[in-house]
């Protein structure tokens, strides 16, 4: 049997992909988002390059919009789940993937919480390895408890 929802689900899974490339381009090459969000397809290697549909190319811009626009509260979030961590001292890839996933957890409840953090742990495992994998799932997990007590998120 097959999931209705399938393309729906695997155009989000492309838009954060997308999204995470877009804050890379801007956190290292200095782009802005709209010209990082153009060139995004172009870099990288003919395997790791994919196009996304209108809908998902809207969803990764507005998920690289909103981790930008709110950085300095998503840090101060992050930072204080990351005991004995800087978020400037980071890694860049798994900053950048802390700062998009809590984004989509306060921004867009219409994606379940659980989703969106084993989303974003799948994506630091991709791109940064299983060590990065198990440090994104420690830092959304506390940042989830503490935004689920704190009654801004429901589960």
């Amino acid at each position: 049997m097959t999931d209705p929802h399938a393309p729906r689900w695997q155009g989000r899974r492309r838009a954060r992909e997308g999204a995470l490339q877009i804050l890379y381009q801007v956190e290292v090459g200095q782009l802005g988002v709209g010209d990082a969000s153009m060139l995004r397809a172009m870099v990288g290697a003919p395997d790791d390059t994919f196009d996304l549909d209108d809908a998902s190319q809207a969803y990764a811009d507005a998920l690289a919009r909103g981790a930008l626009e709110q950085r300095a509260d998503l840090d101060a979030r992050l930072a204080d789940a990351a005991r004995n961590w800087r978020v400037e001292r980071m890694a860049v890839v798994d900053r950048l993937v802390l700062r998009l996933a809590l984004h989509e957890l306060m921004a867009h409840p219409s994606t379940p919480p659980r989703v969106v953090i084993d989303e974003a742990i799948e994506l630091a495992r991709r791109y940064s390895g299983d060590q990065a994998a198990r440090f994104v799932n420690g830092v959304l997990d506390g940042v989830f408890k503490k935004l689920r007590d704190e009654g801004a998120i429901v589960e």
